[in-house]
């Protein structure tokens, strides 16, 4: 970990409180790139990170990074992701289709034994960006499985040792994960920061052998205290250094082949993802607000040092580098002090992680090229985070090159990019952690629950709704989802539900051969029996 680099990152944070002006795109187009080589590309991804959490968004805590980013590149101002948790975001990232069209059909994977959900026989992002010429690396949090090598039932003597997490073989390599599906390389941890094994992997090893029974203490900022296998020098609050010093270093080794090899440098982070844990450099320079506040700091600080290493190696106008995040805020974090002073992680949305609701999976977005995309602009089309495929497709002139049975919900906002106006998907399906759908379209929003569709509500804003069978709102006229407009428009509810019945047969969004879903994914017997069209 670089002191210098984050003590001077420190003194930037003090200074630069001030939420920025957001300008709209200028007439004309934007300036020539350097050069007409495909860029590198840089995703970032944070774990849990609410549209209102940024500086340049109104959150309390400087994110002069983040900042820098607007300034420099587009905010997408109506930004999504297709679930409101981890797992099922991660895997609409990489494959472009919605999460549901998996086995998995609610929640997450919780346990290191479960089975890998990515397939290795499919074309994906990362393996589609290795036949167009690229190196491809994975750093930081995976949470979408891998294929372990078990222990003998009862290898383990120690009754202390018996959980999931336990019953794996540490000194074999596992199948199906990063490296198995299209990444060249990869340092990362299996799932959540709060979930065993606490041990870092690379490639398809694990870097150390688990030795310890480790978890986090629980209190009011870490709700789960999950105990499992950890190598004993794992620690929680060296991850985003961790995370920084890699990403850093792969940067720089790519950069000295970049102009015959671009790279492709995805960086999922376990911040500000409980739990709260930030390093000494960081912890206690927002004590006037919590931990909390200093987490989102060092997870700035991370974005910094990226787009630092960019510029130090001679490729920061070749590089391509988006922000967002994996879904909405996680409200089971008590920052009291916080929400005092005026901290609105969701914005003016309703809900947070977990719930079908705006706040669940409306997400901040940003993406920065020089002299390709203009500086300070806006787009206030809808993008979700399935489109990342079928954009890099487009900006590398490669759009035929997705077959059928690939990206099947996948839509270019490359024209955004080039300041173009206009909606680019017919209309975006959202999920909730129990498995509940909203279709959105245009100004309507279609819930499929009569609630939130589980998880947890922020405070103040568990709004209570009249919904008979759905929830129909106008984000337009009602951005907080407060006028259940069920009744009053049975005209639009036939068309969002069409369309979303439309979604399930086809197993796609966009224009294709038919394809096929593992498994019927709609189970409300509820809103089966009110709308046929949902039924198997």
């Amino acid at each position: 970990m670089n002191k210098t680099n984050r003590r001077d990152f420190l003194k930037a944070t003090a200074a630069s409180a001030a939420v920025l002006t957001l300008g709209r795109f200028a007439d004309g187009a934007p300036a020539a790139p350097a050069s007409k080589r495909p860029p590198n590309i840089v995703l970032i991804l944070a774990d849990d990170m609410g549209p209102g959490e940024p500086s340049y968004a109104g959150g309390l805590v400087p994110t002069p990074a983040l900042d820098s980013l607007v300034k420099e590149g587009m905010q997408f101002t109506d930004a999504h992701t297709t679930s409101s948790v981890c797992t099922p975001t991660r895997y609409g990232i990489l494959t472009g289709r919605y999460n549901w069209r998996s086995r998995l059909k609610s929640s997450v994977l919780f346990s290191p034994t479960d089975k890998a959900l990515m397939d290795p026989a499919r074309l994906n992002l990362p393996n589609f960006l290795q036949n167009a010429g690229y190196h491809t690396a994975c750093v930081g949090k995976w949470h979408l499985g891998a294929d372990w090598a078990r222990l003998p039932k009862n290898a383990n003597a120690d009754k202390k040792k018996r959980s999931a997490s336990w019953r794996i073989d540490y000194t074999k390599p596992f199948k199906n994960g990063p490296t198995d599906v299209g990444f060249d390389e990869a340092f990362f941890i299996l799932s959540s920061l709060d979930m065993a094994p606490y041990v870092y992997l690379r490639n398809n090893r694990a870097v150390s052998i688990p030795t310890v029974n480790r978890g986090f203490p629980h209190n009011e900022y870490n709700k789960f205290q999950r105990i499992g296998a950890a190598a004993e020098d794992f620690q929680a609050s060296n991850c985003l250094g961790d995370w920084a010093k890699e990403s850093r270093s792969y940067i720089k080794r790519r950069a000295k082949d970049a102009p015959n090899k671009p790279f492709f440098l995805y960086l999922p982070l376990t911040s500000p993802h409980t739990p709260i844990a930030p390093s000494k450099a960081f912890k206690g320079r927002y004590k006037q607000y919590s931990w909390y506040a200093d987490f989102m700091a060092e997870t700035d600080w991370v974005v910094a040092q990226v787009l630092e290493q960019l510029k130090e190696s001679g490729v920061e106008n070749d590089t391509l580098v988006i922000f967002t995040s994996d879904n909405g805020f996680a409200p089971y974090v008590k920052i009291p002090k916080m929400f005092a002073a005026g901290y609105k992680p969701s914005g003016s949305w309703r809900g947070a992680k977990a719930t079908i609701y705006e706040g669940g999976h409306r997400v901040p977005f940003i993406a920065r090229w020089p002299g390709k995309i203009a500086p300070s602009t806006k787009s206030d089309a809808t993008v979700c985070t399935t489109d990342f495929f079928a954009t890099f497709a487009e900006l590398l002139g490669k759009k035929n090159a997705i077959p059928d049975n690939a990206a099947e919900d996948s839509f270019s906002f490359y024209p955004c990019l080039q300041g173009k106006k206009g909606e680019i998907r017919p209309f975006t399906i959202h999920h909730s952690i129990s498995g509940k759908f909203a279709i959105r379209k245009g100004d309507w929003k279609l819930i499929m629950t009569t609630n939130a569709g589980g998880g947890w509500g922020l405070p103040g804003r568990n709004i209570k709704t009249t919904a008979k069978f759905v929830q129909l709102y106008n984000l337009k006229d009602d951005p907080g989802e407060t006028k259940n407009l069920e009744d009053a428009r049975p005209k639009i509810v036939e068309e969002l539900v069409n369309d979303l019945a439309g979604a399930l047969r086809n197993g796609r969004t966009t224009p294709g051969k038919k394809q096929t879903n593992e498994g019927w994914p709609y189970r409300d017997a509820a809103t089966k029996k009110k709308f046929p069209q949902l039924k198997e």
